[in-house]
């Protein structure tokens, strides 16, 4: 296998909130372009979400951002994002978008998104992080994400 490229490789780290679950929302993502080290923030909020739903959207507004296929590493607090993307989703095409309990699976409308974002660029890779444990950019991530949930308060 060809040695990877730094010039491809980008860091996505990821983080949602919500008041309430359903409830308003806020999602957070930061992204690192490993050849130039250039950083860029972002996060938006909705009002009307769910936790799982403001995960996925950072993951989703965070590739969106990337202008080339590139070598993503994905990390997220959220089992549900990166276990549904390592493990779960190839069993959700295979039965229709139907989980083992037989029952749709809920999201499928940004599972659907993601899946191709992730199949647009090169390699993607998922990686689980402990939320809330002093790693660095999850946390600024988790304060991006309460921030833009704020924000969308404060202008209710």
């Amino acid at each position: 296998m060809p040695a990877r490229k730094d010039a491809d490789r980008v860091l996505l780290y990821t983080d949602g909130a919500c008041a309430g679950n359903p409830g308003p929302g806020g999602w957070g993502a930061i992204l690192v372009h490993a050849s130039s080290g250039r950083r860029q923030e972002i996060s938006g909020a909705s009002r009307a979400t769910t936790d799982n739903r403001m995960e996925l959207t950072a993951v989703i507004e965070g590739l969106r951002r990337l202008r080339r296929a590139s070598d993503v590493d994905i990390y997220s607090d959220s089992r549900y994002v990166v276990e549904g993307m390592s493990t779960w989703i190839h069993n959700w095409i295979r039965r229709g978008w139907m989980t083992s309990a037989k029952k749709p699976v809920l999201n499928e409308d940004l599972w659907r998104t993601l899946l191709d974002l992730v199949q647009g660029q090169k390699d993607v890779r998922f990686h689980w992080v402990r939320g809330h444990a002093g790693h660095r950019e999850n946390e600024r991530c988790d304060r991006l994400a309460v921030e833009a949930l704020q924000e969308l308060l404060d202008g209710s």
